[in-house]
């Protein structure tokens, strides 16, 4: 991979001019190997150090999906609502609490802290493209927070009597590599969306918003069958429940046969596309870039 070139970071003035900026491109597999294997180790051992706050963000990734399950057990009742009963709620939002805090990152959040205060300016001048810093922080604060998130959701189940019937070891089988290229692809998306803040001042109103349309149609706010047909139509069409829903669904034995696979072939669709733009963004957030308190 390329070293960044010398000189100092300025707003890209003409065609050509653009300020330094590590590439997508080559880089041995052994020695990238060995950078996520030491960053990792040092990450790992950041969240480790402040377990207090991984703690604490474990509670309140709690907090949602119970408010949900209480909700959604009064609204069902002794009957059902768009195929789930009482029970079936429950375990549709345990699981899901756990495919979220799998998938979830918060980068888009820190983007425009990075760039306001020339953070971003040292990991410019790295050889090695900054997502993967971001990829091993986000891994290894999730490997610390499952101490806190598998008991809770055991615990939640048997209080709450969550139906976990339908899960079976084949399920079980099904659900590693959906929820697998979920994680990538939720990472992907959201990364491109925290690019946004080499263009915006604030953006916090955007992410809002997005956070708003991943709620509702990535199946977190409620099964996708609960809302109108219209909006499962949308929804379909969307990265949103391929990161969140579709790996939920496989697990509860929803997704089986042709769905299963159609389900594996949106989400590597939407990976490649997330990548492609990504690469996009990329090349011309960084030519824009200027540091400002560097």
């Amino acid at each position: 991979m390329r070293a960044a070139e010398p000189g100092p970071l300025r707003q890209r003035d003409e065609p050509g001019d653009a300020a330094p900026r590590p590439s997508f491109g080559a880089f041995s597999p052994a020695a990238l190997a060995l950078y996520y294997r030491r960053q990792f180790g040092s990450a790992l051992a950041n969240n480790l150090a402040y377990r207090g706050a991984v703690a604490i963000w474990v509670v309140t990734s709690v907090i949602q999906p119970l408010v949900f399950i209480v909700v959604w057990r009064t609204v069902a009742g002794s009957g059902s609502t768009g195929g789930y009963t009482a029970a079936q709620f429950v375990a549709y939002f345990l699981v899901m609490m756990v495919v979220d805090h799998l998938t979830f990152i918060w980068h888009m959040w820190e983007f425009e802290y990075r760039i306001r205060t020339g953070a971003f300016s040292p990991l410019l001048l790295r050889p090695v493209h900054p997502i993967h810093n971001d990829v091993c922080e986000n891994l290894s604060y999730k490997l610390v927070g499952l101490v806190g998130i598998l008991p809770a959701a055991v615990l939640l189940a048997v209080v709450f009597g969550a139906d976990l019937s339908a899960t079976t070891p084949a399920t079980v089988l099904a659900f590693l590599p959906a929820v697998l290229l979920a994680m990538v692809l939720r990472f992907v998306v959201e990364w491109c969306v925290a690019l946004s803040a080499f263009w915006l001042t604030k953006v916090s109103a955007m992410n809002a918003v997005f956070f708003s349309l991943f709620t509702f149609l990535g199946g977190q706010f409620a099964p996708l069958s609960v809302l109108p047909g219209w909006m499962q139509t949308v929804a379909a069409w969307t990265p949103f429940p391929w990161t969140l829903a579709f790996p939920v669904e496989v697990l509860l034995g929803r997704r089986t046969g042709t769905e299963l696979l159609v389900g594996y072939g949106a989400q590597v669709v939407w990976v490649v596309v997330a990548l492609v733009v990504l690469r996009l963004l990329w090349s011309r957030a960084t030519r824009r870039y200027s540091a400002v308190g560097a």
